[in-house]
């Protein structure tokens, strides 16, 4: 067994549940409300920024060139290609630029980006692989999902998002970064795999709670009466 396969079998629950999640299948079938989305695509795109510094560390901690390149690739296809879709995408729905240099993230945002970050600057190469691969690795599967519906790829307002995250280049970056998780947990002992393990399951989780955070728009409590004092 892979230890990819591993993984998704100890972590498939909350991996369906994801999948399933309302504001996913709303994507899919067209019904979801566009403001929701609206304030997704602005938490996705602070999301995005430090997801992009989690390939730059997983440079730094390469041992071969080879690794340290495709990094370096993936952080540049972050920057430059999935960020600069994401804020030509939110112009459909009236996000400025502006808007989005200027956006706070929410505190799920902020938790599981510092998760992710603090795991990934005092760990290994495996460990920023257990840490990154839930995003890329279930976008990539919910975008086959999604895809398959028929129509679903076609939507005004949800089309390219589905077309993006069904996309080849897309499986690629998902299929090289569930690769070298295999490769990076060859020959560890089972304390060490257990942690992977954990933080794979921890970062599965918060996938959860961004999805749940953007169906319900949650900011933080009492953000009004905070501004006001402001």
């Amino acid at each position: 067994m892979k230890f990819t396969d591993r993984l998704l079998e100890k972590t498939l629950p909350i991996w369906r549940q994801n999948h399933s999640h309302p504001f996913v299948q709303g994507i899919g079938d067209g019904t979801l409300d566009p403001d929701k989305f609206r304030f997704y695509m602005v938490q996705d795109y602070l999301y995005l920024i430090d997801y992009a510094k989690l390939f730059a560390i997983g440079a730094v901690k390469a041992d071969d060139l080879e690794t340290m390149g495709k990094f370096a690739t993936l952080l540049d296809g972050t920057l430059n290609k999935e960020m600069a879709l994401h804020r030509s995408y939110a112009l459909r729905f009236g996000i400025s630029e502006q808007e989005l240099e200027n956006a706070k993230p929410s505190p799920i945002v902020l938790a599981y980006t510092h998760y992710m970050l603090h795991v990934c600057q005092n760990g290994t190469v495996a460990e920023v692989m257990a840490a990154l691969l839930p995003c890329a690795w279930s976008y990539w599967e919910i975008g086959k999902e999604l895809n398959a519906i028929p129509g679903a790829a076609d939507h005004s307002l949800y089309g390219d998002w589905i077309q993006m995250y069904s996309s080849d280049e897309f499986k690629e970056l998902a299929g090289w970064c569930i690769d070298l998780m295999n490769k990076s947990a060859e020959g560890k002992p089972e304390h060490e795999l257990l942690k992977l393990e954990e933080i794979f399951l921890n970062t599965t989780r918060y996938e959860y709670m961004f999805w749940d955070m953007a169906n319900t728009k949650q900011m933080w409590p009492g953000v009004e009466m905070i501004n006001a004092i402001v």
